[in-house]
């Protein structure tokens, strides 16, 4: 080929190309944007028929790793350390102006047909609290200290159960009449739209927590590995596949108190159910942050909090899950600069650690209702009001009024 046939042939393919380029954006122009449902989404739940609004908070979750984590507490809207009955307080927007990002809820006495929880909290008010705090945006996560359908006490007793209740069992019937209790809680948090369609708010579910401890029935030492993973099994298809319920992101949590940092893994797999059943890599971890049981120097304690956040995050990665820190704090909040020193600039610091999602601090019982002391989160006047509010300032942390877009 000389030179004239190569510039002619450069030339010819030159226009040719810059007509296909102008024909691709002419065709892409009047293309619409997906709409919700057609969103790609790079996580998948264990459910594969979850809503779509499930969905999308489960991936803007993930989506918000290594560059925002939020902020939770258990019964904030019910109850403060000096106040209860106000229907539109917390003691965390006492302090900061805000309300938490995520909301922690409790069921121990539905099963058995109470009026309020063990904490004292009536059942349709808190059904109330979690819609208004779901029309805000927030995030609604639900643990279940479970009476025993065995022995009929607590979720302290420690009478084994778990091999009554798992397919087989004698109290079988009545584990699945339990788990309706909740069905029936769940279904009067859906809303109907102009097309009859019903829509159910997102619930991060937090069954069977901390079963690596020996202090629930469901616990290490008075249930074997494999009923324990069957309990976990059953109670995700009963309710997953068998009653319908699609508003569900399950969560995953073992104490961190019965965790040993050097084979971290295996320790904190203990009684895994398995990928198809779990969606959160939580932890609940009270141990690292002043527990009365741990004796370890504050710094080697800020040293294993942070390893034991790199290690479910490392899980969380390996599976293509969600790491989270389900339930944490300090009772009393008696540590100085808890929030700045213990929690937020250890986690900043740490590129693994900062891929969790949220943390959630225990609840702020009511002093005067309860005659005790039990406080995880700061209230007005308390010793580390300032430096939570330094916490809340913090761009990493959300809180309610913070939160971008969650269920889109």
């Amino acid at each position: 080929m000389n030179l004239s046939d190569s510039f002619m042939r450069a030339t010819a393919l030159l226009i040719l190309g810059v007509f296909f380029v102008g024909c691709d954006q002419q065709s892409a122009a009047p293309t619409a944007a997906p709409s919700s449902t057609e969103k790609h989404y790079s996580h998948k739940l264990s459910d594969k028929n979850a809503s779509p609004e499930t969905l999308a908070l489960y991936n803007n979750l993930a989506g918000l790793r290594g560059k925002q984590m939020l902020f939770g507490h258990e019964d904030s809207l019910a109850y403060g350390v000096n106040w209860e009955g106000d229907l539109d307080r917390s003691d965390i927007r006492d302090v900061t102006g805000s309300n938490p990002a995520v909301y922690g809820w409790e069921l121990g006495g539905l099963e058995l047909g109470h009026e309020k929880n063990l904490d004292g909290v009536n059942f349709k008010q808190m059904q109330e609290w979690i819609k208004a705090g779901y029309s805000r945006g927030g995030v609604i996560t639900i643990s279940w200290h479970m009476y025993s359908p065995v022995s009929g006490a607590n979720s302290w007793d420690k009478t084994p159960t778990v091999h009554e209740l798992i397919p087989g069992g004698g109290k079988h019937e009545e584990f699945k009449a339990y788990l309706d209790t909740f069905v029936a809680f769940n279904e009067a948090l859906a809303s109907t739209d102009a097309a009859g369609n019903k829509n159910y708010i997102p619930i991060i579910f937090r069954p069977w927590h901390e079963h690596n401890g020996d202090w629930f029935w469901w616990g290490k030492g008075y249930v074997s590995e494999q009923d324990y993973i069957s309990l976990w099994q059953f109670t995700v298809k009963y309710l997953r596949d068998e009653k319908g319920l699609h508003n569900l992101i399950y969560a995953f949590s073992p104490d961190r108190s019965r965790i040993d940092l050097s084979k971290f893994d295996s320790d904190y797999l203990y009684g895994y159910p398995g990928d198809e059943y779990v969606d959160v890599i939580g932890l609940d971890n009270y141990w690292d942050l002043g527990h009365q049981a741990n004796t370890a120097s504050a710094d080697e304690q800020k040293a294993g909090f942070i390893a034991s956040l790199k290690g479910i995050v490392k899980i969380a990665q390996r599976l293509n899950k969600i790491a989270a820190l389900t339930e944490t704090g300090n009772n009393g909040v008696s540590i100085p600069n808890l929030w700045t020193e213990r929690i937020l600039n250890p986690i900043l610091a740490d590129e693994e650690a900062k891929q969790i999602t949220y943390l959630m601090v225990w609840r702020n019982a009511n002093t005067a209702r309860e005659k005790t002391v039990q406080s995880y989160a700061p209230y007005p006047g308390q010793a580390t009001e300032e430096d939570f509010k330094a916490f809340f300032a913090h761009p990493y942390v959300l809180f309610e009024s913070e939160l971008p877009e969650l269920y889109r």
